[in-house]
């Protein structure tokens, strides 16, 4: 029986905030935990809305099947689970009988619980039998966990607890906005600024975080690695290397030493334009202070060098003596909610569980016992994620792909070739909470239990692993991802392998981690839950866990750390003529990742707003827009004033975005957010170009051109002006079939004005029957969105920005319903039109 109130985690970023379920009604509500070590009673705004999504109106409550099978243009149609997961698996069977068993392949999320995530390595490799699985986690922290494993021996993204950021007394913060990212971990910041620490951003925007450091250093993006090395040469020039913990503890100074040499400082500064002074006095703070730490993040390490670029820090670490004392080290900065454990048990190319690695007969073997197989079955290592997504649909790729809790049509690189990819495919099944823009374009849609109706582990930023508590029961008719696992291991006569029980599945991970790196055999849901947590590595059950890690060493061969010599390349992609500015990206404190969760998020007071029919004022405060940052300088040479539209083009696409003018970047820079799709997704930009050991691609530097929409020249008079258009009504239909899209008035079309972008805002529909039906926007004839809607039911769907839709277009609403059925729909379309 589950409990009215019900102690777990907000499901959003790593510091798996303590918070507590109250779902004895609807709707269910939550507060903080007051006494849970990350947050401590804080949360964000992420947070405070998570309960809201439980109960949407667009959540997913059944398959959805394409009603001409094989045609992605057909609209969808419900299905029950039989008919979904027959067509999946014949279609794998198919696939596998055609091109082999690697032709299909699996791509998970770092959202997914640690019990998940192992049974979706086990399914690849023990029920598909493929080598072609791999995870959004790649885009987000492999290149720290590459450079972590290479000078540790291990990869946890912080070696001590959260809190002791409060006690240490210095910082160098590199590429990381805790400030609006993760807010509830500001407090320990905050704490240490408070009792004199000093601390020190490294960001090219001046962030809320950087606004409140003793020190900021703005480099140009790409060059972090250059400013890492060049703090190496002062802190050796300036004679503040800790000599006698080099010799003691690490292996490889003399080549990094060797290496510094020529990052003179005056050279630096011209690469990074970060004045010399300014290095000096971070060198200094760093050294001179008791106790000092080094965390980079996303800023520095999703680059073509990421890895090297972590690599540097690292080594500037280890010269100053830091990792292993007290209050000190370095760390890596984890964003999704599960990406530590995420990374631990099976869902990487090259992984097995307890970070094992594929290729090591010793570790295939203890794996393979555990699973109760010869380990000549399992499959050698797979190809990366942008390298399977890249190969879909050619000789020799997948041909099939899986997805679970990823949005790869928003957050994968150069995202138009990843679409055409993902057209290419044969069968793509997509499991998710929303009709996400990767769901819009499979063959299957699988609805999937929220956080708060599932039971498993996470494990935190820290290597804390804890526990996700299930408050309530999913919809009927919706399955967790173990149960949809087990489902299709079963279809395809490989049930035995796996369990639908997250309890079985975390005693099995634990037997399957035993002497790893990350080894979690010690560790129990019920020492979880007695002691707010356990940290990893934890052998055994009289095993304390380890929240700081290398104070008695390093598991390393030889126990000592690694110093390893990299030298700085210019980014992947530089400006020039035709591209002449850097384009970044990040996250912004609203939106969590591709957007898919919290772009239909609304507070509750915006809620009462939502039943007031306040709409379209209420929607841009809880969606926010895609803004594009520029410098004052940048904008008044572009002719580009606050809130115009602009278009930013790189060589592999262009994005629309409203211009944020401000003096908080660099002027050679635009920063724009990657938590929209459509017109808007930045990562229509960004280049796929992937860091040679970790396989990252460079999402954090590009070269782009800016123009104002609407005047290819600089401009000093009036903005440009918008207007709205609504396609609205309410009209009776009478169904022609699921397959057929009949226009529903000619009331409910547009001519886009020759001159004029159209751009759809919002949809908003109510369906009058017992039966689901299906609005599907047209622009001359072809299909560009469908919007199910639900019987006796409705929808609210904002879609800035969708795509632009040029001059002489015409735009439609068509309905898809059931042969016969007679009823009413209710409709409104709002565009906008420059």
């Amino acid at each position: 029986m589950l409990a009215d109130r019900t102690r777990t985690h907000c499901p959003y970023c790593s510091l798996q905030c303590g918070i507590v379920l109250t779902a004895r009604t609807r709707p269910v509500t939550l507060q903080p935990q007051l006494d849970f070590p990350t947050n401590r009673g804080g949360l964000c705004s992420k947070g405070w809305n998570a309960a809201t999504l439980l109960d949407h109106p667009q959540r997913l409550l059944h398959p959805l099947v394409r009603t001409v099978p094989g045609d992605r243009a057909s609209a969808f149609r419900p299905a029950s689970w039989t008919e979904a997961l027959a067509a999946i698996v014949d279609g794998i069977t198919a696939t596998q009988a055609k091109y082999g068993r690697d032709a299909v392949g699996c791509f998970g999320g770092g959202g997914l619980t640690n019990e998940q995530a192992y049974a979706f390595g086990k399914f690849a490799r023990v029920v598909l039998r493929t080598a072609m699985i791999d995870y959004n986690g790649r885009f987000c922290m492999s290149s720290a966990a590459t450079a972590s494993n290479r000078a540790f021996g291990i990869d946890r993204g912080l070696p001590f607890p959260l809190a002791d950021i409060a006690e240490t007394k210095a910082i160098l913060l590199v590429g990381s906005n805790p400030a609006a990212t993760m807010p509830p971990a500001m407090q320990y910041f905050d704490a240490g600024r408070a009792a004199g620490a000093t601390h020190i951003v490294v960001d090219p925007r001046r962030t809320a975080t950087a606004a409140g450091a003793d020190l900021h250093l703005q480099p140009v993006p790409g060059t972090d690695l250059a400013l890492a090395n060049g703090l190496l040469h002062l802190a050796i020039r300036e004679g503040l290397v800790d000599e006698e913990y080099v010799a003691a503890r690490t292996s490889g100074f003399a080549a990094v030493r060797d290496g510094v040499a020529s990052y003179w400082p005056d050279r630096v500064e011209r690469i990074t334009g970060v004045p010399v002074e300014s290095m000096i006095a971070a060198v200094r703070a760093l050294a001179e202070a008791e106790s000092a730490m080094i965390l980079t993040a996303r800023g520095a390490e999703q680059h073509s060098a990421g890895t090297d670029t972590a690599q540097a820090f690292i080594n500037l670490a280890l010269a100053l003596g830091l990792p292993g004392r007290p209050c000190s080290g370095y760390g890596t900065i984890t964003g999704q909610g599960n990406g530590q454990g995420g990374r631990e048990h099976g869902q990487k190319a090259d992984q097995l569980p307890g970070y094992r690695k594929l290729a090591d007969p010793e570790h295939r073997a203890h794996v393979a016992k555990v699973w109760g197989i010869d380990p000549t079955e399992l499959p050698k290592p797979g190809l990366s994620a942008y390298e399977m997504l890249d190969r879909m649909g050619t000789d020799g790729g997948v041909r099939a792909l899986l997805v679970l809790a990823s949005n790869i049509a928003v957050s994968a690189p150069d995202v138009n070739r990843v679409r055409d990819r993902l057209a290419a495919l044969d069968l793509l099944v997509v499991s998710d909470l929303f009709l996400s823009e990767t769901a819009e374009l499979a063959d299957v849609v699988l609805p999937a239990a929220q956080w708060a109706e599932e039971e498993g582990t996470m494990t935190n930023l820290e290597g804390r692993v804890i526990r996700r508590k299930r408050a309530l029961p999913p919809p009927e008719g919706v399955l967790d991802d173990l149960q949809l696992l087990k489902a299709l291991a079963d279809g395809l006569g490989r049930g035995a392998y796996l369990s639908a029980d997250p309890a079985e599945m975390f005693a099995e991970l634990r037997r399957a981690s035993a002497g790893g790196i990350a080894d979690y055999a010690g560790i129990s849901w019920e020492r979880i839950e007695a002691t707010d947590g356990v940290f990893w590595p934890c052998p055994s059950e009289d095993h304390p866990g380890t929240p700081r890690l290398f104070a008695g060493g390093f598991p390393t061969r030889d126990g000592r750390a690694r110093f390893i010599r990299v030298d700085y390349t210019a980014p992947a992609e530089t400006p020039d003529a035709r591209f002449p500015y850097v384009l970044t990206t990040g996250r912004l404190m609203a939106h969590y990742q591709s957007g898919t969760q919290t772009r239909r998020a609304l507070s509750p007071a915006q809620a009462r707003q939502e039943q007031a029919h306040q709409e379209q004022a209420r929607q841009e405060q809880a969606t926010g827009e895609p803004e594009a940052q520029l410098h004052p300088d940048l904008a008044r040479s572009l002719g580009v004033q606050h809130t115009d539209l602009v278009e930013l083009r790189s060589r592999r696409g262009t994005a629309t975005f409203r211009a944020s003018v401000n003096d908080d970047i660099r002027p050679d820079t635009v920063f724009v957010p990657f938590h929209w799709g459509g017109a808007s997704a930045a990562n229509n930009l960004t280049n796929p170009v992937l860091d040679r050991h970790s396989k990252m691609p460079a999402f954090k530097a590009c070269a782009v051109d800016v123009a104002r929409i609407g005047n290819s020249s600089p401009r000093k008079e009036s903005p440009v002006i918008a207007r709205n258009h609504f396609l609205q009504g309410v009209y009776p239909f009478h169904g022609a079939g699921m397959d057929k899209q009949t226009p529903i008035s000619d009331e409910l079309s547009r001519l886009v004005p020759d001159g004029v972008v159209s751009q759809a805002l919002y949809f908003r529909g109510g369906n009058s029957t017992d039966e689901l039906i299906t609005v599907v926007l047209l622009r001359d004839g072809v299909p560009m969105r469908y919007f199910p809607i639900g019987a006796k039911g409705d929808v609210h769907v904002p879609l800035r920005v969708v795509e632009d839709i040029e001059g002489g277009s015409l735009i439609e609403l068509a309905l898809a319903a059931p042969a016969g059925l007679i009823g009413t729909v209710v409709v409104d379309l709002g565009l906008v039109e420059h």
